[in-house]
């Protein structure tokens, strides 16, 4: 179903859908890496039980409650691009919206070059002809409405993209950096053998690192350099609103798309715009990032030992 799908998009929309298609396929992907590793956590802190070693033991398990959140953030990354994919699927719809005013027009100027290679003299010409006026008010509209969305919605998508990936990356870097901190706990001297290892002395610090990394975690708070829109006066139908004019640029300068009031204007946004009104869908909120990836260690499946 999913490639008859692919066939029945317009023309228009063919290309975004394959993106949208392809970022599910992604974000499966990102899903599937997030368990493997929390599983893969779990193993690690089994086998380390398993070696009888009390550091080992003690260090592995909380490398494994580590590992197992830089799992979680694969997770909460994999959310966070679904959300990102919604507003990608708004410009996708308002450009399968926008494919018939192009056929409709295609197909009348089609018809009237056949017209006046067959029979030139036709009175069909003239009505073709005023039906082409209206089909390219009404194309017009829908092309001003189809760029108005895609420049806004891009920005917004790929916004949350980038917040996303930050958020992902700077807590998994987080995460890490305490998980050295846990390796230079142990003790890796050699011994001769018949000789026994000290006892593991660290237990204290290792817990102190797990209880860091949690603060560390609940602290976290994006610094990112904001993305700026103009698109803040944008009307229902996807124009500018009425008797306003879209946003000054953040440098200062006007803005290219000043609302116009004049009559025909006015005319091709009351009688041709509502067609494309449709097209236009409520975005998702962006996600606050310090609070969607926030990992609560106590939860964790990782019990940290307290053994000495």
């Amino acid at each position: 179903m999913a490639s008859l799908r692919g066939i029945q998009q317009p023309e228009l929309s063919k290309k975004l859908f394959k993106l949208i298609k392809s970022e599910n396929h992604a974000i499966g992907s990102y899903e599937t890496a997030g368990r493997e590793r929390i599983a893969i956590a779990s193993q690690l802190s089994d086998w380390g039980e398993a070696t009888n070693d009390d550091s080992i033991s003690d260090i592995s398990d909380k490398l494994g409650v580590l590992l197992s959140e830089i799992g979680e953030q694969e997770d909460v990354f994999a959310q966070n691009l679904e959300d990102y994919r919604s507003v990608l699927k708004q410009i996708r719809n308002t450009e399968s919206s926008v494919q018939p005013s192009r056929d409709h027009k295609s197909k009348i100027t089609d018809e009237i070059a056949k017209l006046k290679h067959k029979e030139p003299q036709s009175t069909k010409i003239v009505t073709l002809e005023q039906e082409l006026v209206r089909a390219e008010a009404q194309n017009l509209v829908a092309e001003a409405q189809l760029t108005n969305i895609t420049r806004q919605k891009l920005k917004q998508a790929y916004d949350m993209h980038f917040a996303a990936t930050i958020e992902r990356a700077e807590k998994q870097i987080l995460l890490a950096r305490h998980g050295r901190r846990l390796l230079n706990l142990l003790d890796d001297t050699p011994i001769v053998p018949g000789d026994a290892r000290p006892t593991f002395e660290h237990a204290d610090q290792a817990r102190q690192i797990l209880n860091d990394a949690e603060e560390d975690l609940r602290e976290w708070q994006p610094n990112l350099e904001p993305i700026h829109s103009q698109a803040t006066g944008m009307g229902s139908n996807l124009m500018p609103g009425e008797g306003s004019t879209v946003a000054p640029s953040v440098t200062g300068g006007e803005s290219v798309l000043a609302h116009d009031d004049s009559p025909a204007q006015s005319r091709i946004t009351a009688s041709e715009g509502q067609h494309f009104q449709q097209a236009q869908l409520d975005a998702p909120p962006v996600p606050q990032h310090g609070q969607a990836g926030e990992i609560n260690f106590a939860d964790s499946q990782y019990a940290h030992s307290d053994a000495a």
